[in-house]
This record gives structure tokens, sequence and C-alpha cells, in this order.
């Protein structure tokens, strides 16, 4: 399941994301990747521990928190301290799965990774190449979103970056854990909880057919959840 959340960041919080990250202190990308990921991994990073990461990093996940599409697809349990990357001309990330588990510096907790995610902190128009390429079973789907938007997908997926050709990109990149594990159940609960909202929507939320699905996806979210 691909998610694009539009306008998780308002312009002038990506603009002041943007003028944070002028200041700091950009290193070789390849010291948060793993074994394999370091021979594919050619880019641009901040240092996790850095004041820039954390200070907005907290602001991306109070964003996220917020956000009611991003909970309904992600339902998450845990998400990993947003980290902060960039890609110049000739840059690029070749394909690669991302690590089953990831270990957050500082704080001793431990991330399943059920899903990736990637936050544009640059406009398309800023840059040519740098798409964002993830595979699934219907194929290839290139990713390039505006400045602010947010693409969500499971982190089981082959995935690469497109070689930069001109400018460069910028973005936030991190994990969740879901509650739910297993991508085609929150699938389904994904489905069934926008069909509720839309539902609701226009027959009232106490409509008993809305009441009723709503009852199903609470069982289900009871049934299969890890907390």
């Amino acid at each position: 399941m691909l998610i694009q959340v539009p306008a998780l960041l308002s312009p002038q919080e990506v603009a002041d994301a943007r003028g944070v990250l002028s200041g700091g202190d950009w290193v070789d990308g390849r010291v948060t990747a793993g074994a394999q990921s370091a021979l594919a991994k050619h880019n641009l990073q901040i240092p996790e521990e850095a004041p820039q990461a954390r200070a907005l990093g907290e602001t991306i996940l109070t964003a996220l928190g917020r956000n009611p599409l991003f909970v309904s697809a992600a339902l998450p349990l845990k998400v990993f301290p947003p980290l902060f990357n960039r890609y110049d001309a000739g840059m690029k990330f070749d394909e690669h799965v991302d690590n089953a588990i990831r270990f957050a510096k500082g704080a001793g907790v431990r991330y399943r990774t059920d899903l990736s995610a990637t936050l544009f902190l640059s406009d398309p128009d800023d840059y040519d190449g740098g798409e964002l390429i993830i595979e699934d079973t219907y194929g290839e789907h290139a990713v390039k979103l505006a400045a602010g938007d947010l693409i969500l997908y499971p982190a089981s997926s082959l995935h690469r970056v497109a070689p930069i050709t001109r400018g460069s990109r910028w973005a936030s990149f991190f994990w969740v854990q879901s509650m739910i594990r297993d991508d085609g159940r929150r699938t389904l609960l994904f489905d069934l909880d926008q069909s509720v909202q839309a539902l609701g929507g226009r027959l009232g939320a106490d409509d008993p057919q809305v009441v009723s699905l709503t009852g199903a996806y609470h069982n289900l979210l009871r049934m299969w959840a890890e907390v």
C-alpha cells in the first residue's frame, strides 16, 4: 500500500525546516546504512544526534500525530525519530530494502520497520531526477511530490532514488512500527476506516450502518493489534 499524505507540513514549516538545515553539518549518508545499503547509498545526511535533526524531528512528529490520514494508514505504535538527507547532482541510492530493525541513538529503543516514509522538502521544479522508485506486485512507481508532502510505503519494498541530474533534493525520512504488522491487514483496516468516515459524513455518525461498520473496524483492530 502506497499512501500519499498531502501538505503534512505547511509552506512556512517547509521554509523554516530548510533554513535550519542550511546551517547543518552534512555528512556522508552511509553513516546510517546497513552493510548492503552502504554499497548502494550515495547522498548526504544530517547526523541523527544533531540539534537540528532533533528539533525538526519533533515538528514532524507533531504534524504526524495531528494528521488523520497518516494515523489511519499507519496505525502507528512507534515512529523512528526523523532523519534528513540531501541528494546533489550525481548522487543516488541504488535498489535496496530497508533494515528490518532500527536502533535510535541515545534512546535505547528498537523499532521494527513496518513502514518507510519520505517527506519531501524540495519542490519538484528545484531538481531533475531524484524520483523515489518503489517496486511492488503491480510494477514500479516513481514518486516525486511537492515540498511538504509525504509518501508512506511498506518497508519491505525494493526501492531506490534515481540519480540527480540537476539541482538538489532535500527530504526527511523515517520508519514506522505499526500496531498492525501485516501489510494486508493494515490495508484492509485503512480501506474500511476510509469507507466508515465517508459514510459517516453522508449519513451521520449515529446511523445504524455506520455504527455497525465502526464496530467491525474496532473489533478487527482489537483482534490484530500489537501494543
